[in-house]
């Protein structure tokens, strides 16, 4: 059986030009903010690019709301943890404030962790938090989570893992 083929560049022309005035405006009142909207209308159809396998049936605008409402979700998870560390960086007295360039940095590396963390099942991101941040044996993690140090131990295979597809 071949692989399913990518869209071709003609049928993501042909839903540009038909739906993306739409999808613009749909984002548009959602977010309040025009340029955020438009960005997110862009990258919708970036992300259908790559995209393999894809029927959209007689209901573009449903897939491509779909794909815009998880933009929307990444875009406000993002400026969530942005503030949590602007706040926890207000904290810290001026000598020892990062530069922009280390701000920015340490925010791409925030944002690759919380997506990493978010594909994990609970109980795996909870025994690797508790592993990492806590620093926590296993057999406590166990007593914690109520499960057995084995299990703890596949939670953080399955957790380490991820880290490591989610290296660049």
């Amino acid at each position: 059986m071949p692989a399913p083929e990518p869209l071709a560049l003609e049928d993501i022309t042909t839903l540009y030009r038909s739906h993306h005035g739409w999808l613009r405006g749909w984002l548009w009142r959602r977010l309040g903010c025009p340029s955020q909207a438009a960005d997110l209308a862009q990258d919708t159809f970036i992300r259908l690019l790559g995209r393999t396998g894809i029927a959209l049936g007689g209901e573009p605008r449903a897939y491509l709301a779909t794909i815009a409402r998880g933009l929307v979700i990444d875009l406000q998870r993002r400026a969530a943890i942005e503030r949590a560390y602007l706040d926890a960086l207000a904290a810290l007295p001026a000598p020892l404030q990062p530069s922009l360039e280390e701000r920015a940095i340490v925010l791409e590396a925030l944002a690759a962790i919380d997506a990493m963390l978010d594909g994990l099942k609970p109980a795996v991101r909870q025994a690797f938090l508790l592993s990492q941040l806590e620093g926590l044996t296993y057999a406590e993690i166990a007593d914690e989570l109520k499960v057995s140090v084995r299990t703890v131990n596949n939670y953080m295979v399955q957790a380490l893992e991820r880290c490591y597809l989610a290296l660049p």
